[in-house]
């Protein structure tokens, strides 16, 4: 049995702040992700929690990322937001260009945001959720490193390439949090099988010679299963075209992986639409919303994407997480060098 410690939200972020600034992140940077990571932790995602700050810590301790780059903010045309993360965090660069991008899909009905020269922005799903909480419908989009083969070969040439979409709920929430990655698991998750001993269930991963395997480990020098077969790949080429061609960041195939200290800076992307409903459907979005989300909720044992969440979310805030003692242990570690 894995043994864990239970910790508030509060104690959570100062964790993560203190060990990330302690591997040599300025206090601009590890805040935003230090608050990401306490959130992710609320939502019961814990492979993208505190899980990945030691990662974090070590990948600015190899160069890997700049724990001190200041994001880079453009405005390459009028409703357009572009923003040079400058090899660092993504959170902060995501937090830089959303307060441009706010305002402007208020003013214009819809406006972009592009981001390149970035890295693993964790979960896509949390940053959509903050436009919703805006008011605004969002849409966002995340390459990474190629761990998906295309259908019909066996090496991987896109990533797990998440897509997210939150549409809000006029009360500062999101109403409907849709968040998949275009594998049929997050590859967070297959490594953190790996880490402890645990086989994975089969139609997770493949192995290297395109085989369904159990084994974490043979599945991570493979492939990850698409969602979907052949839709899956789809979805990680959409997601590619988006994050990555459409900001001017690397491809998949040539990003330096998000694990381990192999390789420079991922230079990976993040694109993000926001729409204002009100500019779109006339009022009606509102009552349309309570119509959708109401005739899914009519049904006992029915939910939505985004429903698990937010209920361990509120958990959370009143009773706290329970983390895996050897990660924190990690932590506690790096913060006292």
């Amino acid at each position: 049995m894995i043994k864990t410690e239970t910790l508030s939200l509060a104690e959570i972020e100062d964790l993560a702040f203190k060990a990330l600034v302690q591997a040599g992140t300025d206090e601009a940077n590890a805040r935003p992700l230090a608050q990401a990571t306490a959130v992710t932790e609320a939502d019961g995602v814990s492979s993208h929690g505190l899980a990945y700050i030691p990662i974090y810590c070590e990948h600015v301790q190899c160069g890997k990322v700049d724990g001190k780059a200041k994001p880079i903010v453009t405005r390459p045309k009028p409703s357009v937001v572009k923003v040079d993360a400058a090899t660092g965090f993504a959170h902060a660069a995501i937090d830089k260009g959303f307060e441009e991008l706010v305002p402007l899909a208020r003013e214009q009905g819809v406006a972009v945001l592009a981001i390149n020269n970035s890295y693993n922005c964790g979960v896509l799903g949390i940053h959509t959720q903050r436009l919703a909480q805006q008011g605004l419908l969002a849409i966002g989009f995340t390459n990474a490193p190629a761990s998906i083969a295309p259908s019909g070969g066996q090496k991987p040439v896109v990533g797990t390439n998440p897509f997210s979409i939150a549409a809000p709920d006029g009360q500062g929430n999101a109403a409907i949090l849709i968040d998949q990655s275009a594998s049929t698991i997050a590859k967070s998750e297959v490594m953190k099988h790996a880490r402890e001993g645990q086989e994975v269930p089969l139609g997770w991963v493949l192995d290297a010679d395109g085989n369904p395997t159990t084994d974490p480990a043979e599945g991570l020098k493979g492939s990850m299963a698409p969602s979907g077969g052949y839709k899956g790949v789809g979805i990680a080429l959409m997601v590619e075209m988006m994050a990555a061609a459409m900001s001017g960041a690397t491809l998949g195939i040539h990003a330096s992986p998000f694990s381990g200290t192999v390789g420079g800076p991922p230079k990976t992307g993040q694109f993000f639409i926001a729409i204002d409903p009100q500019a779109t459907s006339a009022g009606d979005f509102a009552e349309r919303m309570v119509q959708l989300v109401g005739a899914v909720h009519a049904q006992p044992e029915a939910r939505l994407p985004g429903d698990g969440r937010r209920n361990k979310s509120k958990n959370a805030q009143t009773n706290g997480v329970a983390v895996n003692s050897a990660v924190l242990d990690k932590i506690r570690a790096i913060i006292s060098e």
